[in-house]
């Protein structure tokens, strides 16, 4: 029987024998494609080829693709463990063609793969071909063989692919496994395109992207068509492994294992065993995700997560487990996956650590779910309602992660329900708001409508590594929405045929300058990279036209700037993962000239002693003038060598490669100084969080860090000044001030709650009688809450059978208290006096029947509040 890890390898291998180039899988966080929430297919890394803006050194491709289909448009989260195929992360297998093969060469590589290499019986496979392409209809027979009642013709819906609702499509063919009578339905007519059961098996997709939509919904040929397919690893090693179910393959026996030894319980394959499958399920989910540095939070990427995790812990629950167990799953997915995804075993731990970090807040926020559930249902049968609304079932999924069904499960056994219609059109409204919020399509609708604009322009020529000044070439020039070739004063985008700037990249900000041509000068603002474009955006100031020769002149002082910290910025990767531990990887950066900020992964704040400690090895690093060697190399030679390739980048087959010593060595396409010694010095100014297990450095070098050191000496001396003691005592000095500090104000607090003692003992004086109860209404002055709270409190008890209201105006705001004796409480309420007094001064408050307090606003209505909780006490008496 042929492993899963053989399968994928049996495809790669095939493809690349067939002059496919092998493309390792992109990280499950989409690079630069804010348009989705999660990669959820094999051709998403390769977007941008197939809209033309972006071009690779081959023209075709083959991969195994982590995928997760989770969120947004395609979401299995509900599906899976009820059916046997359904998952949120699984692989897919495909093979790609950018303009070189098309209908026919696609359709021969599926074919001779599943029939001669894999070796399914070919009477087993169906096709599925959409209802005008004769042009495949015909295909399908004359490569394959394959008699015309095995290829059905189905409608748009199910056989034409769509990249979105503009852009690149075409009709589309799936393979059709056949697995026999055993699994046919009970319709009168079980046949491929009339039913949907398990014996319809579709394994393998191929999309023929011949077309291009407009707006209008208008299909225009495209000038190259392309190929992109899809074959899920899961579903066609059910069929090599002659199993029933996705679940019952190698991907996933040894996850069930676990399972049944934490509970101690048998998988049962039917329904029974639909809690392990969603474990099994979510755990290979959870792990990959993070490995591939989504967190859990409560919006995007992170939210999806968290619901995975949570989801696969209430199954657990089900199964009897009541602590923490999903982060013991990590390990087991590792292990099954780590001759595919090495990286996995390095960020094994964290993974881990952050699963049962997660697992435990959940714990207590189901707990909280459980308490307010039961609040909600009281309510319910207080009122004589009948359902629980879907407000509140809304609001206990989203602001507990309470889940619907286990608040179905709650209120069906109290003899409730829940109002379904109102919590899904809730939930509709919230991923609407999601949608909205991922949407960027505008800025992949500009760049492809600028590099439609520049088709047919030699691409940029980037010397920005080896000089500052270059003399070049106007090849384009664009003002407004098209090109022109002539422009006198005013905002244009310049195409250099080539250019010493460097374009936004990699977190590191663009290059700034000037471009002189014989009668205008041009202000370089930005400069963007489209395709092989680098696109220069700024000011003309005078006149340029096209193919005019032109000095293109990079700021060197603010390029040198941003060079130290891009090095430093390395520098610092590497000592924090000395430091703190190999799992605080990069999450993101910004390296511009005055400063440097570096995200990572990391549960705890940095120590002021790890602080130092990372301050001190980066200096050492920088004062031992380290050279910074740069090589290109293929990607896998790179990795060969240890570089480390950063969180969310996109590399190509040749990678450049940023080695300081043996110290540090990255993938980077940014700009580095020669000698760490240029740096300077290197100084952390800021650290702290930025999200759940995520977090911030924000540093210096060089000048900058001198003069934030200078500015900070400035200031020390200043202080030891006032303070009259030298520089070196000035921390002693402060000590010895807050101590005493501390003592007089511990004093000063005795004395006023001597003088409030007092001024209390006075205002006995002042209570009356109203028919048999003793009461007092008055005023201290300049007390906070504590203080009238023990004094109202010592009052009551001092006058017996007694209620009590004092008010006090402070730092222009009111505080009131009242006391009711225990005796009183059925006819006089705290709560409803203070807040009829509060009324008065613009503030509110409650309480208990016998204590309540309330402030307010308007302290010059003190004594009119005062005179309310009076009248409301005599009329209640």
């Amino acid at each position: 029987m042929r492993t899963s890890s053989e399968i994928r390898k049996m495809f790669l291998d095939y493809f690349a024998e067939n002059g496919h180039t092998v493309v390792e899988s992109s990280s499950l966080v989409p690079a630069n494609d804010p348009t989705l929430l999660f990669t959820n297919a094999g051709m998403n890394q390769f977007k941008d080829v197939f809209l033309g803006i972006d071009k690779r050194p081959y023209t075709r491709a083959t991969s195994s693709q982590k995928c997760v289909r989770a969120g947004g448009k395609h979401n299995d989260l509900e599906t899976v463990g009820r059916t046997a195929r359904h998952h949120t992360f699984f692989e897919m297998l495909g093979n790609f063609s950018f303009g070189d093969y098309f209908k026919r060469e696609a359709i021969f590589y599926a074919w001779d793969l599943l029939t001669r290499v894999i070796g399914l019986p070919p009477e087993r496979l169906w096709v599925t071909i959409f209802t005008d392409d004769d042009e495949a209809f015909e295909l399908w027979q004359e490569i394959a063989g394959i008699s015309p009642q095995r290829i059905v013709r189905m409608g748009e819906k199910d056989n034409f692919w769509a990249m979105g609702d503009t852009g690149p499509c075409g009709p589309c063919s799936e393979i059709i496994y056949d697995r026999g009578e055993k699994y046919r339905c009970d319709a009168p007519l079980c046949a491929l395109g009339v039913c949907d059961c398990d014996r319809w098996l579709e394994i393998w997709n191929l999309v023929f992207m011949q077309f291009n939509r407009d707006e209008a919904g208008n299909l225009t040929p495209l000038p190259r068509p392309s190929i992109d397919t899809g074959m899920g690893l899961e579903r066609i090693t059910s069929i090599l492994q002659g199993v029933d179910s996705n679940f019952d393959t190698d991907l996933f026996i040894p996850i069930i294992q676990k399972i049944e030894e934490m509970t101690g319980k048998k998988y049962d394959r039917g329904p029974g065993g639909f809690p392990f499958r969603v474990i099994a399920d979510h755990s290979r989910a959870c792990t990959f995700l993070i490995g591939d540095g989504v967190l859990p939070s409560n919006e995007g990427r992170g939210y999806v997560l968290r619901r995975i995790l949570r989801r696969a812990v209430r199954f657990g629950r089900l199964l009897g487990i009541e602590a923490p167990f999903l982060y013991r799953m990590v390990g087991v997915v590792v292990d099954k996956m780590k001759d595919s995804y090495p990286d996995l075993v390095d960020k094994q731990e964290f993974v881990a650590k952050v699963v049962r970090m997660e697992e435990e807040r959940f714990f207590v926020t189901l707990n909280e779910g459980i308490r307010k559930v039961g609040e909600i249902i009281e309510r319910c049968q207080a009122e004589g309602r009948k359902d629980i609304s879907g407000q509140d079932a809304f609001m206990l999924y989203d602001t507990y992660g309470f889940p619907l069904d286990l608040t179905e499960d709650m209120a069906e056994e109290n003899g409730l329900g829940v109002n379904k219609e109102d919590f899904n059109r809730l939930m509709e409204e919230q991923r609407e708001r999601a949608r909205r919020a991922q949407k960027g399509e505008d800025a992949f609708a500009q760049e492809k409508r600028l590099a439609e604009m520049l088709e047919g322009i030699p691409s940029t020529d980037f010397e920005g590594y080896q000089r500052l000044f270059t003399l070049t070439k106007i090849q384009a020039i664009i003002s407004g929405e098209e090109e022109v070739d002539l422009i006198r004063d005013g905002e244009a985008i310049l195409v250099l045929a080539q250019t010493p700037f460097y374009a936004e990249s990699g977190g590191q900000v663009a290059d700034k300058g000037v471009i002189k041509g014989s009668e205008g000068t041009f202000i370089v603002d930005d400069v963007k990279k489209v395709a092989g474009w680098i696109l220069h955006y700024g000011r003309v100031q005078g006149i340029l036209v096209k193919n005019e020769e032109v000095q293109a002149e990079v700021d060197e002082q603010r390029r040198l700037a941003t060079a130290r910290n891009h090095t430093a910025t390395h520098l610092l990767h590497r000592a924090l993962r000395m430091v703190v531990g190999e799992h605080a990887q990069q999450k993101g950066s910004l390296v511009e000239p005055e400063r440097l900020r570096f995200d990572f992964s990391h549960f705890a704040p940095l120590t002021e002693e790890e602080i130092q400690a990372i301050e001190d090895i980066v200096n050492r690093k920088i004062w031992d003038l380290e050279k910074v060697e740069v090589d290109l190399a293929t990607l896998e030679e790179a990795k060969q060598k240890g570089a480390m390739a950063l969180f969310g980048e996109k590399y190509g087959d040749e990678v450049r490669v940023i080695s300081i010593g043996d110290f540090s060595i990255e993938l980077c396409g940014g700009t580095h100084v020669e000698n760490t010694g240029q740096i300077g010095l290197f100084k952390i100014i800021n650290e702290g969080s930025i999200g759940a297990g995520l977090r911030r450095v924000e540093a210096l070098t060089g000048p900058r860090a001198l003069d934030y050191l200078n500015a900070q000496e400035r200031e020390l001396k200043t202080a030891a000044s006032v303070l009259k003691v030298p520089a070196q005592e000035l921390a002693q000095r402060v000590e010895s001030l807050s101590r005493e500090l501390k003592e007089s104000e511990k004093e000063i607090e005795a004395l006023k709650n001597k003088l409030a003692r007092q001024e209390a003992a006075e205002l006995l004086q002042q209570a009356f009688e109203v028919n048999g109860v003793k009461v007092l209404v008055a005023e201290m002055s300049g007390q906070d809450m504590a203080v009238l709270r023990q004094n109202g409190e010592m009052l009551r008890d001092k006058l017996g059978r007694a209620v009590v209201v004092l008010g006090s105006a402070r730092d222009g705001k009111v505080n009131l208290v009242v006391f009711v004796a225990k005796e009183l409480t059925d006819r006089l309420h705290a709560g409803e006096i203070v807040s009829a007094a509060a009324s008065v001064v613009g503030g509110g408050g409650g309480g208990r029947a016998d204590m309540a307090q309330a402030g307010g606003k308007i302290p010059e209505k003190l004594g009119e509040a005062l005179q309310r909780a009076r009248a409301k006490i005599e009329a209640s008496l």
